[in-house]
């Protein structure tokens, strides 16, 4: 089930239909008061949401959701006016999967869903990788360094995993802008870099086995 947070009803209608007729059942929502309701007793494999809307606009609804645990695992993707550049990077920054810039064709709004679904797959078994004390358990989505949990955002906790993953290579910016985030590297450096520093920050002492390798990138010191 797909939401669609819009409140243009045009578009919203245009969204909906295109969706149900590519195969996905979808929810229309015209503010954020029926969208919260919704969510009591439901939850979507993905929502699509504008951000400029009445009221409660899409950033606010973006925190919340990423903040409470019931709800940060749901993929989002954001509608961004054209040329609204911050609101692009803002978003990412807040846990955003991907974003659409209005106007946007409903093929391209298919294919960035269906990429985000398959970036955002559950994990089938119950792996856990492990770095001395450091362990991350990717069925429960959680992290913790001697048996105490550290609290990461999404993008964060991407990271981490993708250090753990493959410990030793060097990942360029561009890299991990196209990795995390799924989308072309748009040369703005301070979203990598900003979430390297709040994770090497959480990660206390474990911050400093993330390396920054010169005129490259950054890297996850091997195990010895």
């Amino acid at each position: 089930m797909i939401w669609c947070v819009e409140d243009d009803a045009g578009i919203r209608e245009i969204e909906l239909y295109t969706l149900k007729a590519t195969g996905f059942e979808a929810r229309g929502f015209e503010e954020s008061t029926s969208f919260w309701e919704a969510l009591k007793t439901d939850q979507p494999e993905l929502i699509l949401l504008d951000v400029m809307l009445p009221g409660e606009d899409g950033v606010q609804i973006l925190k919340k959701l990423k903040a409470s645990p019931d709800t940060c695992r749901i993929p989002i993707i954001m509608a961004t006016a054209k040329g609204m550049e911050y609101d692009k990077i803002q978003s990412l920054d807040l846990g955003a999967d991907d974003y659409l810039v209005k106007p946007f064709g409903m093929m391209e709004m298919i294919s960035r869903i269906k990429a985000v679904l398959r970036r955002c797959q559950p994990v089938e078994k119950d792996p856990i990788l492990t770095y001395d004390s450091l362990q991350m358990n990717l069925k429960e989505h959680s992290v913790s360094i001697d048996g105490q949990i550290i609290n990461l955002t999404y993008k964060e906790y991407e990271l981490l995993k993708l250090f753990l993953l493959h410990p030793g290579t060097a990942y360029t910016r561009e890299q991990l802008f196209n990795e995390i985030w799924g989308m072309d590297y748009c040369g703005e450096t301070r979203t990598v870099d900003m979430h390297i520093r709040t994770l090497r920050q959480k990660i206390g002492s474990y911050g400093e086995k993330i390396q920054t390798v010169r005129n490259v990138g950054y890297r996850m010191e091997a195990q010895k």
